[in-house]
This record gives C-alpha cells, sequence and structure tokens, in this order.
C-alpha cells in the first residue's frame, strides 16, 4: 500500500494540477473577494486542486469551483479549427490570505 503525502507536502502532482493563473478582467474583480482564478488540468478533482493550491501557495483554501470552458470554433485562413476545451477552477481563500500571481510559485 502507498504512503499517502502528509498534508502540505509539495507532491510531483500538484505541478501538473495547476497549469497558470487565469488573469482576465473578471479574474480581477474576482480577486478583490479573496479569491483566484486557476487554469487546472482537465482531470484535476477539487481536492485536489485544493490540495495543490494549499501546497504550492503556503494559503488556506476554503472552497473550490471549477468550470469546463468549450472550445469555440475559429476561422483562419478560411478553414475552420476548434480550440482546446479548458478547466478553470476559481479558489476562495480564507480571511487574511493571498496570493500574488506576478511572483509565480517559490520553490
Amino acid at each position: 500500500m502507498a504512503k499517502k503525502p502528509t498534508k502540505g507536502a509539495v507532491d510531483i502532482r500538484h505541478y501538473d494540477v495547476i497549469v497558470a493563473p487565469h488573469i482576465t478582467e473578471k479574474s480581477t474583480l474576482v480577486s478583490e473577494q479573496n479569491a483566484v482564478v486557476f487554469k487546472v488540468a482537465r482531470d484535476a478533482t477539487k481536492p485536489e486542486i485544493k490540495a495543490a493550491v494549499e501546497a504550492l501557495f503556503n494559503v488556506s483554501v476554503s472552497n473550490v469551483n471549477t468550470i469546463v470552458q468549450k472550445g469555440k470554433t475559429k476561422k483562419w485562413k478560411g478553414a475552420p479549427y476548434q480550440r482546446s476545451d479548458m478547466k478553470k477552477a476559481i479558489v476562495t481563500l480564507k480571511e487574511g490570505q493571498s496570493i500574488d500571481v506576478t511572483e509565480g510559485v517559490k520553490a
């Protein structure tokens, strides 16, 4: 039986779960309510996302909401193509916690 990682320990999978921060006007407005938006892996679950954010950024997460954004159909030189689907996670932090997404992950 495999050992379970201890709480707060950084696992290699954590780096695969959190792909990138999602910086838009809406995500900036949400940050005023103590939340951060991340692009995450398509197969990531809410508990995995929570564990990854807590381990990578040393913060306490109170809630995780996920959204699967379907890829748009676009045209390039008249030929249609499909953008990839993307999964986003809105991570709400506990009061007093914050993440500066411009810094990145501290190793």
